[in-house]
């Protein structure tokens, strides 16, 4: 019996040093992001300084109603968004590729138990079946078969020798030797796999780009605005509380509900999609997978269940029929007493047979490409027709059928018998002299639904390219079976094309083979440089760098742990025919923000319109913070509403243009009549007051809390009634603009449409009903500083209704701001002129 030569392992003195000196095999720590960085981004931010500075201002004059209303909202959008990205990191900061179990060393001579994190550079370790490789380095002494499959996606074992490197991640499948440590910890390659992993690598989704310029835009026009009100205010001797309240008011028209509103459109977007069997962790996934054209999943595990299924039995020619051969394969696979993938697909098959006693069993190896049981009848063997054809005893065409299945992308394994034993006399694995049987094929087995998912996708025009490690004929073949066709290329043809010719190639095929595991980051990246919105679906660690790269990582339920960790989203149910749910629920949700994005903006242009021209015209400032806070009703539920009930629509491109013809016209044309409504009222409230009516005057002193012989309460007076005719004004345009979003009858439709869903109706109702109770109990007039709802309020704001109503209409149906300026050829324009782009 030959005897192995153990290498020496590390002096305890020199495992000491070594890790003193940062060589020890470290477990990979905690994302880049801390805390301190989180909070500073999100909640400390500019605008949050702001606002966080007006709403302790307002605090300090005891105007709490005020801070609630200017800064409540930012200051509830700012913790959600930290407690998203805490939440988030927490996540990848638990990733770890590799367990945590004691590991044998040998030190001083001495194997020993250790943790991997005690592992130093340069150690000696004893690894066997079942062990997990938690450094990389090569073989030293021993042989052994190593699962790569986390790492590569290859399901079948490989035969390591002397000299071959172990990467740390990978399992020993058989056999025992012993390892030298040479990368450990962020060197080595589960190391660097989990610093990948670990990566912040999230992508804005483009509704989240808009909106961010949107707000951006709308805080460069506040500052302009707020320098020369403010600079006013001053010059003017404002007193500071109405300073400060002039501050909430214009620190308020930035619309920053829409970050809120998003973010409450993507939790409940995610809720809806988790009732689809699909958990997203990444919430702006939801709108991420309705953008999407192009799926790249791996094959095994994804479009695969991972299991084999028995396809077809041929019986050798020599054979009357295969009843035989079905009889001897299946009491074989029920006999064996180390099952694997295969064994246990046929045993599981309809195939007669039942076990026999077996004398001696020689175990699937990669490195034997064969398996077989000895019995008291005999031997029975299965293995790859190329392995068993020179044992053959009797030529037979069998090897010559398994060629051709094999090339439609098959599984195909000789089934034979003899007589005499499974090993040579030093008892090592052999063949003894064999009679064919039967030829075995065997199949990949299709998750369910795997067809109708890609048929569906196809018709929504998203292509799927299937990535795997397996041979491409044999992934096409697959791919074929699911209904999928289209070219394939092997991942080494792909690595000698030329980067533009790379990116070509990855576009026009639609299978690839041999694919390397960074090979597929590189197919992302590709298909990203060519435009295309990129989902992948992985279940292994192979497949997660290429799930953080894409726009959207899938991962399977039954994958690694890492993959679910970095994936955005997670199939619970294992089911690829979960996408296309999710991708209309995505498209649900993005359609509803766009529509509240309509509304939100009409609101601030209105406001900022109203502020500038009452202020260039002198008269008293046109908002308190609490009448601002009426937007609640009128635009923050809507908005809410609109969006929950939106339906699926493709993501809207050109949506920027699309609000800008919207919201122009409607905030300068509400804006106008607005701005008229208040004037009119002012100047009435006015007149009246300085006209010397007593009657008034004693109203006025309720309102207002001032004496008549106040210095300032004719101002006050006209300025409390000009604001709430303005109120009473804008807040009614606001429910009305709901029906132009969502018309319930012709007359409305000079935007969209008449919709078939009634809810937008009922809720525009019921919001106008709301407000009248608003304006109808002292209490809620008084929280909102309105005056009651006397005759010239009322006719004020309803003549102005009717007009602007009119006005509006005529303005979105015949485009009569883009005329105005130039966009829009006027009607008869001389045939071939080219309409200017917007």
């Amino acid at each position: 019996m030959t005897t192995v030569t153990v290498p020496p392992g590390l002096s305890t003195a020199d495992a000491a040093r070594l890790a003193r000196e940062g060589r020890g095999n470290t477990p990979v720590r905690g994302s880049s992001r801390t805390t301190a960085t989180i909070l500073r981004s999100t909640v400390f931010s500019f605008y949050n300084n702001i606002l966080f500075v007006i709403g302790f201002a307002l605090l300090a004059l005891g105007r709490y109603s005020d801070a609630l209303v200017s800064v409540g909202l930012g200051i509830v959008n700012a913790a959600l968004s930290a407690f998203q990205e805490l939440r988030a990191r927490r996540a990848l900061d638990r990733l770890q590729l590799l367990a945590r179990e004691p590991v044998t060393v040998v030190r001083d001579g001495v194997e020993q138990a250790l943790s991997p994190a005690d592992v130093v550079e340069g150690d000696l370790l004893r690894v066997r079946g079942g062990d997990q490789v938690v450094v990389d380095g090569p073989l030293v002494a021993g042989a052994v078969e190593v699962d790569e499959a986390l790492l590569t996606g290859e399901a079948d074992p490989v035969a390591k020798a002397v000299g071959d490197t172990l990467l740390s991640g990978s399992s020993i499948a058989s056999g025992e030797g012993h390892q030298r440590a040479e990368a450990v910890g962020t060197a080595s390659h589960a190391g660097r796999l989990t610093l990948a992993a670990r990566a912040d690598t999230t992508d804005r989704t483009p509704l989240q780009w808009r909106i961010e310029l949107v707000v951006r835009l709308v805080i460069l026009l506040v500052v302009l605005m707020s320098g020369a009100i403010l600079a006013q205010a001053l010059l003017d001797g404002s007193t500071v509380l109405r300073f400060v309240q002039t501050s909430a008011v214009l620190s308020g028209l930035v619309p920053y509900g829409l970050f809120f509103l998003i973010a409450v459109a993507y939790a409940v977007g995610a809720t809806r999609i988790a009732g689809q069997g699909a958990l997203v962790q990444q919430t702006n996934a939801v709108e991420a997978i309705s953008r999407v054209d192009v799926v790249c999943t791996d094959k095994t595990g994804t479009l695969t269940s991972g299991r084999l299924s028995l396809q077809e039995v041929l019986p050798d020619d020599a054979l009357p029929d295969d009843a035989r051969a079905r009889a001897l394969l299946g009491s074989f696979a029920r006999s064996v007493r180390a099952p694997n993938a295969t064994t246990v697909a046929l045993a599981a098959s309809d195939l007669p047979g039942e076990p026999v006693a077996v004398t001696d069993e020689v175990e699937f190896r990669s490195a034997l490409r064969w398996s077989g049981i000895a019995t008291p009848g005999g031997v029975t063997v299965l293995g790859a027709p190329a392995t068993l054809a020179p044992h053959l005893a009797e030529p037979t065409d069998l090897v010559g059928k398994a060629r051709a299945h094999a090339e439609q992308g098959l599984r195909v394994l000789l089934l034979a018998e003899g007589d005499g034993g499974l090993r040579d006399d030093a008892g090592r694995p052999a063949l003894p002299a064999l009679r064919a049987v039967a030829l075995v094929v065997l199949g990949d087995e299709l998750r369910p639904g795997v067809g109708g998912t890609l048929a569906e996708l196809a018709a929504e025009g998203v292509a799927v390219k299937v990535i795997s490690g397996d041979d491409p004929v044999t992934v096409a073949a697959l791919a074929r079976r699911a209904g999928l066709d289209g070219p394939a290329i092997a991942g080494p043809e792909l690595a000698a094309l030329e980067p533009d010719r790379f990116d070509e190639a990855v576009d026009v095929h639609t299978v690839f083979g041999r694919v390397a595991p960074e090979q597929k980051e590189q197919i992302v990246d590709a298909l990203r440089r060519r435009g295309r919105q990129v989902a992948m679906v992985g279940d292994g660690v192979n497949d997660a760098r290429a799930l953080k790269r894409a726009h959207v990582g899938v991962a399977m339920r039954s994958g690694s742990s890492v993959t679910r960790d970095v994936a955005d989203i997670v199939l619970l149910d294992d089911s690829f025919a979960t996408l296309p749910p999710a991708r209309t629920e995505g498209r649900r949700i993005v359609a509803g923000v766009g529509s509240s994005m309509y509304l939100f903006l009409a609101r601030v242009v209105t406001q900022m319109i109203v502020i500038l021209t009452v202020t260039l015209l002198g008269l008293g400032f046109p908002y308190t913070p609490t009448q601002v806070g009426l937007t609640l009703f009128t635009v923050g539920v809507p908005t809410f509403f609109l969006t929950m009930w939106a339906r699926p629509a493709p993501p809207s491109e050109d949506l920027l243009v699309s609000l800008a013809r919207f919201v122009l016209p409607v905030g300068i044309l509400t804006a106008g009549f607005a701005t008229a409504v208040y004037a009119y009222l002012y100047r009435l409230v006015s007149d009246g007051l300085t006209g010397g009516l007593d009657r008034g005057a004693d109203i006025w002193e309720g309102y207002t809390g001032l004496a008549r012989t106040d210095p300032d309460f004719v101002v006050a007076s006209a300025t409390l009634g000009a604001q709430s005719g303005l109120s009473v004004f804008v807040s009614t345009t606001a429910i009305v603009l709901i029906l132009f979003l969502e018309p319930p009858h012709r007359i409305f439709t000079a935007w969209r449409p008449v919709s078939v869903d009634r809810r937008p109706t009922w809720l525009a109702i019921g919001l106008f009903a709301a407000f009248a109770v608003v304006l109808a109990l002292p209490a809620t007039q008084a929280y909102f500083g309105l005056t009651a709802p006397d005759p010239p309020v009322l006719w004020a704001s309803g003549v102005a209704l009717v007009g602007w109503f009119v006005v509006l209409t005529l303005a979105l149906r015949y485009r009569l701001l883009e005329r105005a300026i130039g966009l829009t050829p006027e009607p008869g324009a001389r045939a071939g002129t080219r309409e200017p782009e917007v």
